[in-house]
């Protein structure tokens, strides 16, 4: 894991936080932040496959070939931004119990 990683995992929890200031619902940021890493992961795969007119949309999808340093800068965002989906839905329910 290097700093790359690092700091993908720390833009998409700045996503999922501002989505969740204005919406209340982290999963919404969630998917947002799990969205943009996967588009941006998937042309960088296609750029580095070759031409992406040439290719069909799923072949840049084949994560089993992607290097291991390509596979953390999609996976550890994804697991930053899952985790503080469930924390935050998590306190959020315990609140809301606690004040009944």
């Amino acid at each position: 894991m290097n700093l790359t990683h690092v700091s993908h995992m720390f833009i998409a929890l700045l996503i999922l936080s501002v989505v969740y200031v204005f919406t209340r619902n982290a999963w919404v940021g969630a998917a947002l932040a799990i969205g943009f890493y996967t588009g941006r992961e998937h042309a960088q795969r296609e750029y580095k496959i070759g031409d992406p007119s040439h290719l069909m949309p799923w072949e840049a999808f084949d994560v089993w070939n992607w290097s291991l340093d390509a596979q953390l800068d999609l996976f550890c965002p994804i697991a930053a931004a899952v985790a503080a989906a469930l924390l935050i839905s998590f306190l959020a329910r315990r609140r809301r119990s606690s004040a009944l």
